[in-house]
């Protein structure tokens, strides 16, 4: 089991630890929906530095990038950032990722903690072709994302450069807590605003202390993995592993909007000729009409019983009081105001699809 750097400052404020993508990784400290309320109303600090980030660099870094991933960072300009997915052969996805462009021929790839190897593994095979020097830095550094409305203000004494003016999916290569060429990003997780902080592991200590100094003020407090589930669900963000994964595709999934066919990529054609001829089933969201928890991998049903999914992810709404998930359906089935049921135990609770994002501030 890995620790990240702060695990002992977690530990120290009484967090409840589990494992987590190889990580020890701390769930929750005083409850989910305290938790949850805090970064919808103040603002909260998660530790995610379980999470990867690799280096492309070079003169062929970008035609790899193009190569690999479905959305067209030939758009990007420095700091920018630009969510994406790497597509696999066989019509799923390798790993969801955030896509930053440091500076001309420099790219950060940021991917999901559990997929790391296989991500490095993945890219570097097509990397034989083009050559981009390619760097795992995962190891060495850790990263904080400080979400909530009061985060702007509560962090602008902690760095020169104005935070309210890094638009969302921007970022600033800039000085914060003491720290020069930090890299500051509202790429945030929980619809809420915010930003995250990647420093180097010998530095995450100085800036944990420093901004909990400064947002005392603001009641500011560490959140658990838990709470940040809940937050990323209410806006209908997909998780990898649940809503996402290797026999899932981008536009089953509703991301069509990152699958980009002006350019060519991995099973780009494949792609392609899915969105002409139209998907067979869709990721939809819904809200249970009557009292209910959904959970993963709850069937869903229709009004005769007969299975027509299954729930990818779901939860008891802290913002909203209601049951929420998200679950494949048959396209057919997938309008907006449709009528599904969700089999809870004994029970199959009506439940109605609804647009997204749940949870509208």
């Amino acid at each position: 089991m890995k620790n990240t750097a702060l695990t002992k400052t977690h530990e120290a404020l009484g967090a409840k630890m589990v494992p987590f993508a190889g990580y020890n990784m701390p769930v929750s400290y005083e409850g989910v929906n305290i938790e949850h309320e805090t970064v919808r109303k103040g603002v909260g600090v998660f530790d995610v530095s379980h999470m990867g980030e690799f280096l492309v660099g070079g003169p062929k870094a970008l035609d790899l990038i193009q190569k690999v991933t479905s959305n067209d960072a030939s758009k990007l300009t420095i700091g920018k950032a630009q969510y994406s997915c790497l597509p696999n052969e066989t019509g799923g996805i390798v790993d969801d990722l955030i896509v930053y462009k440091i500076k001309e021929e420099q790219y950060l790839l940021v991917v999901n903690a559990s997929n790391i190897d296989k991500d490095w593994e993945h890219i570097s095979k097509y990397n034989e072709n083009f050559g981009a020097d390619l760097r795992n830095i995962s190891e060495g550094y850790s990263l904080l994302a400080i979400q909530g409305p009061k985060a702007v203000e509560a962090m602008q004494p902690l760095t020169s450069i104005n935070l309210s003016a890094i638009k969302f999916y921007s970022f600033e290569v800039a000085d914060f807590a003491g720290i020069e060429h930090v890299i500051i990003s509202a790429t945030g997780y929980t619809g809420s605003g915010g930003f995250e902080i990647y420093c180097k592991n010998e530095e995450v200590q100085q800036i944990w202390d420093k901004v909990f100094e400064a947002g005392s003020a603001y009641n500011i407090k560490p959140i658990g993995l838990a709470a940040r589930d809940t937050l990323r669900l209410e806006m209908g963000y997909c998780l990898y592993g649940n809503d996402i994964n290797d026999s899932t595709s981008p536009l089953e999934a509703g991301l069509g909007w990152i699958t980009k066919f002006t350019k060519d990529f991995i099973n780009s054609e494949a792609l392609a000729k899915q969105k002409e001829e139209g998907v067979t089933k869709k990721l939809v969201a819904f809200e249970l009409d009557e009292k209910g928890i959904p959970r993963h991998d709850y069937d869903i049903v229709d009004p005769n019983g007969n299975k027509i999914g299954v729930v990818t992810s779901g939860t008891m709404s802290p913002s909203m009081g209601k049951g929420i998930g998200l679950g494949y359906v048959p396209t057919e089935l997938s309008q907006i105001g449709g009528k599904i049921h969700i089999q809870i135990r004994k029970n199959a609770v009506p439940a109605t699809i609804v647009k997204l994002p749940f949870y509208k501030d």
